[in-house]
């Protein structure tokens, strides 16, 4: 399906071979930090690095049902994976009413810093509702869906709405980042031993990080009470993000009383993005409108 994409003509700028035409340009100037210094590259599969300004590509259905959610690839924070992640997802969602935004972000190693892409996470939310009644959004029901190192960003974001990550810039920056609802699929959110193995983990804190670096960055340790209702799917045989990083945030959110809804795939191994026809991983996007129409953020399905 062709992408819909709309521009923001309010407090955001766009910039010449910054950013694809029709981007929504995230920040007003340069981002906080730095961005990549040399020019956006994306491979014929989608692939992007290299991001200069980090920006967003909208997914507008015909009919808006009011829901919107944040799409942010995996990658291992060293590239991001939009062609078989953010854009297939984003296209489907487009198909039930949601308004998507794919999040094109600064990576850690590229001239931003470590914390370039959460200020970028942030920022994004940010900017979505404080144009939600622009772009015929309920700014009550703005969720969130991470891939892989995508998760840890969604995830990171949704524990940690409201961190001092960059100085504001704009009248935006006083609205609230926290998105209404979490979607982590094959997530990287830990940074413990001995489940440390991901490149997520080696891009953000190197080989020997402190016991604070690690704590600082694993999700499930900076859960508390107002952490939104997350939504986990993780296949057992994932040998590239182990199962317990799933497994630790359930349970963290679980002592916290927030509501999650945890799905193992005996199988599906890393990376299935919609799920090949057939595989068990497969069955999460309709496993989604189940949870979100049960939570009353989506409509219930006619008939």
């Amino acid at each position: 399906m062709q992408r819909l994409l709309f521009l923001c003509l309010i407090c955001i700028s766009l910039h010449a071979g910054a950013a694809p035409p029709g981007a929504i340009v995230l920040w007003p100037g340069e981002p906080p930090g730095g961005a990549a210094p040399d020019p956006q590259r994306d491979s014929a599969k989608g692939s992007i690095t290299q991001v200069e300004q980090p920006y967003l590509i909208a997914h507008r259905p015909a009919q808006p049902n009011g829901i919107a959610i944040l799409l942010v690839s995996g990658g291992g924070y060293a590239h991001i994976e939009a062609g078989k992640e953010s854009g297939p997802a984003a296209n489907w969602l487009q198909t039930q009413g949601v308004t998507a935004f794919e999040l094109v972000y600064r990576l850690p190693q590229e001239g931003g810093g470590v914390t370039a892409p959460f200020q970028d996470g942030q920022r994004a939310m940010r900017v979505i509702r404080a144009h939600a009644a622009e772009w015929h959004i309920d700014p009550a029901r703005i969720g969130m869906l991470g891939f892989s190192a995508g998760a840890h960003l969604a995830g990171m974001t949704a524990v940690q709405p409201d961190a001092a990550r960059y100085a504001p810039v704009d009248a935006m920056d006083g609205v609230s980042a926290r998105p209404d609802f979490a979607v982590l699929l094959y997530p990287v959110l830990t940074m413990q031993r001995p489940f440390d193995t991901t490149h997520a983990k080696k891009q953000l804190l190197g080989a020997h990080p402190t016991r604070a670096a690690r704590d600082a960055l694993s999700v499930e340790l900076h859960v508390d009470a107002r952490t939104p209702p997350t939504f986990i799917a993780q296949a057992l045989d994932d040998r590239v993000s182990p199962p317990e990083n799933s497994i630790l945030m359930a349970a963290a959110l679980r002592r916290a009383g927030v509501s999650v809804e945890l799905h193992q795939f005996q199988s599906g191994a890393h990376g299935w993005g919609l799920g090949k026809p057939g595989s068990e991983p497969a069955a999460w996007p309709q496993l989604l409108l189940a949870w979100l129409q049960s939570r009353g953020w989506m409509p219930q399905a006619p008939g």
